[in-house]
């Protein structure tokens, strides 16, 4: 082997092959003539996440993906979102443009003029134009590292982003170039735009809906859903941001550094507890009527929390709250369904007793007497214990779990005696204008640092779980969403600020060799955006406490 060879590993080959020393992951992949089902965006090195234009100089062992690949769904959408930065400022030079979160299967965008109001009769057509324009020239993205001062300069335009650089403190930051433009996006990203040829851009509310490629068939554009009330939850979301004049992470960080952690944490608590405390008299007004509250969500949306914060406002209501978990009524194992995998599929509709389940609720809410089923997850098995329920004058019975909002799960319980509640963490903050922080990244992140507090699974035991958990939401929760009589938005403003510090330590676990060492080291980059802030001040009942620890409230 000369100098100018390097031996990698191609995991897609299952080969050791020699390359030319100094070569792009582009290079590399046209020599070994990779072929994917998709067009190749990316690869991991060394179990790491790179773009196509890194190079390599030493022994390597290198996976190239495509869009199926979550990173690679990740590096198509920020190059899409680079192309609409550069069309907007093209067409409407005078406007700022806020990409800020998912709803109805796309990315939800908005225009606000200088002095902050909302652009009206955005011209989205001219906006689609310019964009497809750019996707024809094939141009390159160019990824570049600059001293941050000068990044700072360049992007004097975008003030949250060059703020944000600079309380990260790294003498060099990454700038991505198109067509002379410059933007931060915050990660890798493919290298010609003549790749992201899937999308599309429509008007939607009082903005415009950027279309992304459908997660199961990434050739065509993903369908659209309506999703009216979780909008609202987050514009609602979004006004209370404006009110506080806190729009971008710099915010936080500013505030952070400033002293003003504890009125932070004050604030959105109260927040936290005027929803609750809404949601609860909403129940109260139906009292006539309604006889079972079901809370559904995804993975650590902090429903258990939720769902007992609500049972103290109801009882401040004068209605007691009587609690029955979904997870007794998991059918014996052997009749249990399984995945695609040949796995046990605790998530599926099909796991649990519907008839025992409509008929014990039927049964309840008549004010009858029922023994409680117990299910013992080691032996798979269902069981009696003697432990009786009964409802009484003034009672509601409060059912959280997955399957709380599925439609076939209560479908023996007439509409009128049920209310529906959706909780999780829809909306936070974002990074800048041009870079969301995703509320799946918020959940693992929660669930990482409970599983390690609480259940004594690794960083890595969680990572390795989490594609199969969303793969549950995606088919059981999602849904149903907008089932829900009410949304309930539980995140809170500064809470990744406070898991930073507990979640860094258990990612930089992840060992390198591991499948989990990219998503790890990804993380730790995100949460490094992030100020510290102490988590002393916390209340005892506050929803981050379920996955800190320090709960006032018991936990089953």
């Amino acid at each position: 082997m000369t100098n100018h060879i390097v031996k990698i590993f191609c995991v897609n080959t299952g080969k050791t092959h020699e390359v030319e020393m100094g070569a792009s992951l582009s290079d590399i992949a046209t020599q070994l003539n990779i072929k994917l089902k998709y067009s190749v965006l990316g690869a991991q090195v060394n179990n790491k996440n790179a773009g196509l234009t890194y190079k390599v100089f030493q022994p390597k062992k290198i996976l190239f993906f495509d869009i199926t690949h979550p990173e690679g769904r990740r590096m198509y959408i920020r190059s899409l979102e680079l192309m609409l930065i550069i069309a907007v400022r093209r067409t409407l030079p005078n406007t700022k443009l806020k990409i800020t979160h998912s709803v109805s299967r796309g990315i939800f965008c908005e225009l606000r003029h200088t002095d902050n109001t909302i652009v009206e009769n955005i011209d989205v057509e001219a906006i689609k134009k310019c964009m497809n324009d750019i996707l024809r020239a094939k141009l390159p993205i160019i990824r570049e590292e600059i001293e941050t001062s000068e990044a700072v300069k360049l992007l004097s335009s975008d003030k949250a982003t060059g703020l944000l650089l600079q309380q990260h403190g790294d003498i060099y930051s990454t700038i991505h170039w198109l067509d002379g433009e410059a933007a931060s996006l915050f990660g890798d990203l493919v290298p010609n735009t003549s790749i992201v040829d899937v999308w599309d851009l429509v008007p939607y509310f009082n903005g415009m809906l950027l279309r992304l490629p459908c997660t199961t068939n990434p050739e065509n554009v993903g369908s659209m859903v309506k999703q009216d009330k979780m909008f609202s939850v987050f514009q609602e979301f979004d006004s209370w941001l404006n009110l506080m004049h806190v729009r971008y992470l710099s915010d936080i960080n500013k505030a952070v550094d400033n002293g003003y952690s504890n009125t932070i944490i004050q604030v959105a608590e109260a927040l936290h507890e005027k929803k609750i405390s809404q949601i609860a008299d909403m129940i109260a007004a139906r009292r006539d009527k309604v006889k079972v509250v079901l809370i559904s969500g995804p993975s650590s949306s902090g429903k258990t929390t939720f769902s007992k914060r609500l049972g103290v406002q109801l009882v401040v209501n004068g209605i007691r709250p009587v609690t029955l978990s979904i997870d007794n009524y998991f059918v014996n194992r052997e009749f249990t369904p399984r995945d695609e995998n040949g796995d046990y599929d605790f998530e599926a509709v099909e796991a649990i007793d519907i008839e025992l389940f409509n008929q014990n609720i039927l049964a309840l809410t008549k004010g009858e007497e029922i023994e409680i089923p117990k299910f013992n997850f080691k032996t798979g098995s269902r069981y009696y214990d003697g432990q009786k329920m009964q409802m009484h004058e003034g009672d509601m019975l409060v059912i959280e779990g997955t399957h709380g909002l599925t439609p076939e799960v209560t479908a023996q319980i007439p509409p009128e005696v049920k209310f529906r509640i959706y909780a999780a963490p829809l909306s936070g903050i974002n990074l800048d204008a041009n870079t969301r922080i995703t509320t799946t990244d918020n959940r693992l992140i929660r669930r990482i640092v409970r599983d390690y507090q609480t259940r004594g699974y690794s960083a890595q035991d969680t990572l390795a779980r989490w594609a199969s958990v969303r793969r549950g939401e995606d088919r059981y929760i999602y849904p149903n969403q907008e089932e829900a009589d009410v949304m309930f938005n539980s995140n809170l403003l500064y809470e990744l600020c406070v898991l930073k510090t507990k979640a860094e330590p258990m990612l930089m676990e992840v060992a390198p060799n591991s499948p989990e060492y990219a998503e790890a080291r990804r993380l730790i980059k995100f949460l490094s955006y992030f100020k510290v802030m102490p988590d002393n001040n916390i209340p005892p009942t506050s929803i981050l406490r379920e996955f800190l620890g320090g709960s006032s409230f018991e936990y089953d």
